[in-house]
């Protein structure tokens, strides 16, 4: 019996294994499988807060209209938002 020694067989790696089985799926099995390792990729990632995110998004108006937001919304945000005078 002849056998290969490992200098002979190309070495298999997970990469290829992967690849392979991936081939053998369906496309919805395909895409479900994404999802998993996009999920895999992102899950150990530090999570942005919601103040992060406001930050992120309020950095990116335009300056005139930040300008025109209103600086005492806190103290009339019954009328900003429902229209309600505080009188």
């Amino acid at each position: 019996m002849i056998t290969q020694t490992s200098l002979e067989t190309p070495s298999v790696t997970p990469t290829d294994t992967l690849i392979e089985k991936i081939h053998q799926l369906s496309p919805s099995q395909q895409q479900e499988a994404l999802t998993f390792i996009e999920f895999l990729l992102h899950r150990d990632q530090p999570r942005q807060t919601i103040w992060d995110k406001i930050e992120e998004r309020i950095a990116k108006l335009p300056e005139d209209v930040i300008a025109e937001l209103p600086s005492d919304s806190s103290e009339k945000l019954d009328q900003y938002l429902y229209g309600v005078s505080q009188e």
